[in-house]
C-alpha cells in the first residue's frame, strides 16, 4: 500500500537541530564523548523548589485535568511576577497558560491568521514557527535581516513589505538565534506601525530573564493589545516540563480557551503545580545565579569564537546563542556543521534551520553547557579548523 499524506506535512521541514542532536546521541552510543551546543536548552537541573513542588502535587493527587487556561493560582502568579519584573498591573483573567510557548503559538497563529494570509517575521528566526503557519494554510512572510539593523525587524522595513494579505508582525526579543534585543523605543515604533497597519503584533519573550547587565523591556510596557508569548522552558529552566503562556487582550481569551479545550484539553497539571515554585524568592536566587554564570559562558564563547576568526558581528544580549558567520570557512555551513559533528564530535546548529537569507554563511553555538565544556568545544573548532 503506498503511502499517502497530507500536502501540508509534506511542506513541513524537519528541525535540523533535531536530527543533529539524533546523531549526536548515536555517537554517544557508540562511546564518543559530544559537546553540545546545538540546543537550546539549559544544561542546569530543574530548580530543587520546583521539584519538590512536582513531588508533593503528585502525593495530593493533583493529576487530574485542570481549566484549559490554566490553574487560577498559577495564572495569579505570572500576573504577580509582571507586576514585580516590569511594574505592570495584568489581570491574571488576561495569561492563558499553555502546553509550552509551541502549543501557544500555534493557538495564536491560529486565531490571528486566515488561511493564505502572511504573518512577517525576521530572517534568520526561530524555524517552527514558519511551520505552525503552514499547519493552519497561513504563510511565513519572512524578511532579511542583518546586522546593520541588530537582526531586527525596522518600522520601515515593516511598511515597505506590508501587503494585503499580511496579518501581523511577529517579532522576538531576546531573539533566537542571534541573541539580539529590542529596547523600549523601537518595541513602541514597531507597534505604532503595525497599529497604522491594522495588524496583529505577537511578540516572543521566550528568554525574558537571560539578558546579561540589563533586564529587556516587554513589548506590554509600550502595547498592551500585543499578544505576549512566554515559557517555563528557558529562564526558568523547566524544558520537559512543556509549560508555557500567552498575554492576549482581554476578549480574545474566550477564542483561545476554545482552541486550547480542543487541541490539548489542558496543560500538564503537576507541571502546572510545580511552576508555582518558579516565583518563589529562593527559586529566582538560584535562577539569577544560573543567568550570571549563562553571562561568563557568553563572554568565553564570544571572545573564542572571535579568536578563531570566526565573524561575530553583533555580541548577543540575551537568550544563550551565538550566531557565527563562517562564510570565510565554508561555502557550505550545512555540511560545515555535520563535519565538526562527525570528525570533531562537536554538535552546532547550521544556519539553515533558521531562514533563508545568508543561511549557508552562518552557525548558531548554544552556551549551555559549562564553561569547561565551551573550552574543549573551542579546542575541537580550533583542530577543525587547522585541517
Amino acid at each position: 500500500m503506498t503511502a499517502r499524506w497530507s500536502d501540508r506535512v509534506g511542506d513541513i521541514e524537519s528541525f535540523k537541530v533535531m536530527d543533529l542532536l539524533k546523531r549526536a546521541r548515536e555517537l554517544e552510543t557508540l562511546g564518543h564523548d559530544v559537546v553540545h551546543m546545538e540546543v537550546g536548552e539549559p544544561d542546569f537541573p530543574t530548580a530543587a523548589p520546583i521539584a519538590q513542588a512536582a513531588r508533593v502535587a503528585i502525593e495530593q493527587g493533583h493529576t487530574q485535568y485542570t481549566p484549559a487556561t490554566g490553574i487560577p493560582e498559577l495564572r495569579e502568579a505570572i500576573a504577580g511576577f509582571y507586576q514585580q519584573r516590569y511594574g505592570l498591573d495584568i489581570a491574571p483573567q488576561r495569561i492563558i497558560v499553555t502546553a509550552g510557548a509551541s502549543g501557544a503559538l500555534l493557538m495564536v497563529f491560529a486565531l490571528l491568521a486566515n488561511p493564505g494570509q502572511t504573518f512577517m517575521m525576521s530572517d534568520p528566526g526561530y524555524p517552527c514557527n514558519r511551520q505552525f503557519l503552514r499547519l493552519i494554510e497561513a504563510r511565513a512572510q519572512l524578511i532579511p535581516v542583518d546586522a546593520d539593523c541588530n537582526f531586527q525587524l525596522t518600522p520601515a522595513q515593516v511598511r515597505q513589505h506590508w501587503h494585503s494579505e499580511t496579518a501581523g508582525v511577529l517579532l522576538a526579543s531576546p531573539a533566537n538565534p542571534t541573541g539580539s534585543v529590542l529596547n523600549a523605543a523601537e518595541l513602541a515604533a514597531l507597534a505604532e506601525v503595525v497599529r497604522q497597519q491594522g495588524g496583529h503584533l505577537v511578540v516572543d519573550e521566550l528568554y525574558h530573564g537571560l539578558t546579561y547587565g540589563f533586564d529587556a523591556p516587554t513589548v506590554l510596557q509600550v502595547e498592551p493589545d500585543a499578544f505576549v508569548i512566554n515559557s517555563f522552558s528557558k529562564y526558568f529552566g523547566m524544558t520537559g516540563w512543556r509549560l508555557g503562556w500567552i498575554v492576549a487582550p482581554e476578549q480574545a481569551v474566550p477564542e483561545l480557551e476554545k482552541l486550547a479545550q480542543n487541541l490539548y484539553i489542558s496543560p500538564s497539571t503537576v507541571s502546572q503545580h510545580a511552576a508555582l515554585a518558579a516565583f518563589k524568592p529562593e527559586t529566582l536566587a538560584i535562577l539569577e545565579a544560573r543567568r550570571h554564570e549563562f553571562g561568563a559562558r557568553r563572554d568565553r564563547l564570544v571572545c573564542g569564537l572571535r579568536e578563531l576568526g570566526l565573524g561575530v558581528p553583533v555580541a548577543p544580549e540575551g537568550a544563550f546563542y551565538v550566531y557565527a558567520d563562517v562564510s570565510h570557512l565554508t561555502d557550505n555551513a550545512f555540511e560545515f556543521c555535520w563535519d565538526l559533528l562527525e570528525s570533531e564530535y562537536l554538535a552546532v546548529t547550521p544556519g539553515l534551520d533558521f531562514g533563508q537569507y545568508r543561511a549557508n554563511d552562518f552557525i548558531r553555538f548554544s552556551y549551555t553547557t559549562s564553561l569547561e565544556r565551551i573550552e574543549l568545544g573551542l579546542e575541537r573548532l580550533r583542530r577543525r579548523l587547522a585541517r
